[in-house]
């Protein structure tokens, strides 16, 4: 059984057990959250597509840590100018285990 769900302007393909990491969430670490926005559910042959969203279908998941991403850096220059500006940016990020998804 999968699921895709959008959050976050991205669709994610989630299935029972799997981690997945999306944008940072409110939350202690080890609380319980609910994904309301499933777009589609796959039940072996069986499959649901919503229009737009599944009617009843949620995805339960715990937070398993709060982290950051990878450093990016943003270099700016204008040439002849003698005009350089440099800037980092790493995202915040959360980690999230799929515990259930259930439908109507």
């Amino acid at each position: 059984m999968y699921a895709i769900l959008k959050h976050g302007g991205h669709q994610l393909k989630v299935s029972m057990g799997s981690k997945i990491i999306v944008n940072r969430l409110e939350g202690e670490v080890g609380s319980s959250i609910s994904l309301g926005e499933v777009l589609l559910v796959s039940n072996g042959s069986a499959i649901t597509l919503g229009t737009p969203v599944v009617a009843g279908a949620t995805v339960a998941a715990t937070i398993v840590a709060h982290s950051q991403g990878k450093k990016v850096i943003i270099f700016k220059k204008r040439r002849r100018q003698n005009s350089r500006r440099k800037n980092g940016f790493r995202a915040s990020l959360t980690t999230l285990e799929i515990t259930a998804i259930t439908t109507k």
